[in-house]
């Protein structure tokens, strides 16, 4: 039970440490980039319009 504790621990730690690191670059790319800034909004509403979805098929 401990080792499946700290696997997990561990997964969200790298997972957290990945999304920061995400942030921070994307961070510095988006004040620079006016493209990439119209780019990752795109993406961003295409994903949620996709959690959108997937969450609605649950509430059924």
């Amino acid at each position: 039970m401990y080792r499946e504790t700290m696997g997990f621990v561990r997964g969200m730690g790298a997972g957290m440490l990945a999304g920061i690191t995400a942030i921070a670059i994307g961070s510095r790319m988006m004040k620079d980039n006016r493209q990439f800034r119209r780019n990752a909004n795109k993406a961003m509403r295409a994903v949620n319009g996709m959690f959108g979805n997937v969450q609605s098929m649950f509430r059924m």
